[in-house]
């Protein structure tokens, strides 16, 4: 449905910083960038952007799709350690479906981010 999203921040630099590293498990990273905007994104196209907010942002939730359930347990390991605080850990929710595997952290910002992977395991 959507071509692209984009989020305020209360600070660039550390949100940027954030995301890069939690979402590098899921092969995302910098595609375009200028001085109060961010766009990370995979093979050059930029579809999640970030960028300096005047007024501290309200909190979004986020999911991310993951390719597998692997990429879920790297993303939480590598938010945790970029500083995002567990709001979840890597399981199946089966409340949405029998496959639902999914990690959430909070952010900078007070952001619920999530990596999803909806496929079987193996």
């Amino acid at each position: 449905m959507f071509d692209h999203i984009g989020i305020g921040v209360s600070n660039l630099t550390a949100s940027k910083a954030f995301f890069l590293d939690a979402l590098a498990p899921l092969g995302v990273g910098v595609v375009m960038e200028f001085p109060d905007t961010v766009g990370l994104g995979r093979d050059r196209k930029p579809y999640f952007w970030l960028a300096a907010a005047e007024a501290e942002p309200a909190p979004l939730h986020i999911a991310f799709a993951a390719e597998d359930r692997s990429q879920v347990d790297a993303f939480y390991r590598a938010a945790l350690a970029a500083g995002g605080k567990d709001n979840g850990p890597p399981g199946l929710r089966p409340h949405y479906h029998a496959n639902y595997y999914a990690a959430f952290v909070i952010g900078p910002d007070g952001h619920n981010v999530e990596a999803v992977c909806h496929r079987p395991a193996g």
